[in-house]
């Protein structure tokens, strides 16, 4: 069933409202127990979307170097789905397709087998969006929908292996349990090309910073595809599926799709193929100052976060003049693919008045962070330099 892009967009975001910024206490009741669960953490998260739960993560949040479950970004397309579905003692994996023998596992069998704990960046594809000119439609994502854990869990390699990838393989298909509200509204399916998936740092996760996976997260069990966005780290994983060709339907063929070549705004849209979102582009984020600060004459430490998807950050430049000079920051702690790098930048602020701080990031293979993101229909991939004011006090 196609489904166009208009009628889609307009029923997901039912219940869009301004956005706001969720306090919750310990045992706070709620109506919305999606709405409950992020109540319950130690501090804020943006709210964008309450129905389904779409809340970004505060940026002084990146100032650590992993950033904790309860402040972790949300994304979910329907919510997560009925408690029963996702039981840790009746849940079970279904490994089916094109392998040569079909595989039913319960997540006690999954997790004897090797396992592995890596860090990595968790980002929306749609992170950025609200910073696109023109404006498109969908959740109108700032700064934070983003963070840095560590995923611990078993290699999709050793899962398929087990099974038996036949060689007319060439995707893989995952589906997990939750479910639209509209019956009119397709399943959030997406796969990845085999090569990927029998990457050995692509995980099935269980664990979230050395925790079992919360419910908003996946719980009990998720795809993490590092150096990729987030559309293909599956959520409450239960059916993995091996095909001779990229899923069908609207969340693989018409969603979270972009332009093969640049789009040129005066000509329309893009007469170009489009292609699956996929790998992250290099960027970097100022956590401190925060914008609109007021800071004292002398040196303010600016500091951040950068990250470039499968590659490494080379390094990280900052501006405090709007642009005019850059000078390079100290990149904190070793590198390594996938994970973000915190850097730091000692500014001697002596001119009193407004300015802007700026930053850019520079991976290992020579690609810069561009002062602006290219346009595409669907707000993806926002990778331009980040901007904020501040004020040098007299």
């Amino acid at each position: 069933m196609k489904v166009s892009r208009r009628v889609l967009v307009k029923t997901l975001l039912q219940g869009v409202g301004a956005a706001l910024v969720l306090r919750g206490r310990e045992g706070t009741a709620s109506a919305n127990p999606i709405e409950g669960e992020a109540a319950r953490s130690s501090g804020p998260l943006t709210v964008r979307v309450s129905r389904p739960f779409d809340a970004e993560t505060p940026v002084r949040e990146f100032l650590s170097r992993l950033t904790s479950n309860e402040r972790f970004f949300v994304r979910s397309h329907f919510g997560p789905p009925a408690a029963e579905a996702v039981r840790p003692e009746s849940w079970r994996l279904t490994v089916k397709g094109l392998v040569k023998d079909e595989l039913n596992l319960s997540l006690k069998e999954l997790q004897q087998l090797d396992t592995v704990t890596l860090t990595a960046v968790l980002q929306c594809s749609g992170n950025g969006r609200a910073h696109h000119r023109p404006k498109v439609p969908g959740v109108q994502w700032e700064r934070g929908a983003v963070g840095n854990a560590e995923w611990t869990g078993v290699r999709l390699r050793d899962v398929l292996q087990r099974a038996g990838v036949n060689p007319q393989g060439v995707h893989v298909q995952f589906q997990g349990a939750d479910r639209p509200a509209l019956a009119t509204v397709p399943l959030f399916t997406r796969s990845i090309p085999l090569a990927k998936a029998l990457h050995p740092d692509t995980l099935l996760a269980y664990e979230m910073n050395g925790r079992p996976l919360p419910l908003l997260h996946g719980a009990p069990l998720r795809v993490i595809t590092p150096g990729w966005m987030a559309e293909s780290c599956m959520k409450w994983l239960t059916e993995i599926s091996v095909r001779t060709d990229e899923t069908p339907g609207y969340y693989m063929q018409q969603a979270y799709r972009i332009p093969e070549t640049a789009v040129r705004l005066s000509s329309g849209l893009p007469g170009s193929a489009m292609v699956p979102v996929e790998q992250m582009p290099v960027k970097s984020l100022i956590a401190a100052p925060a914008e609109g600060d007021t800071v004292r004459p002398g040196p303010v430490t600016v500091q951040g976060v950068a990250w470039a998807g499968e590659m490494e950050v080379a390094k990280v430049e900052v501006s405090c003049d709007d642009g005019k000079t850059w000078e390079q920051a100290r990149l904190l702690g070793d590198g390594q693919p996938y994970a973000w790098r915190q850097w730091q930048y000692v500014w001697n602020a002596r001119t009193v008045g407004p300015t802007a701080i700026l930053c850019r990031a520079t991976d290992a293979q020579g690609q810069e962070q561009p002062m602006t993101s290219p346009w595409n229909p669907g707000g993806f991939l926002w990778n331009g330099w980040d901007r904020l004011s501040v004020t040098v006090a007299a």
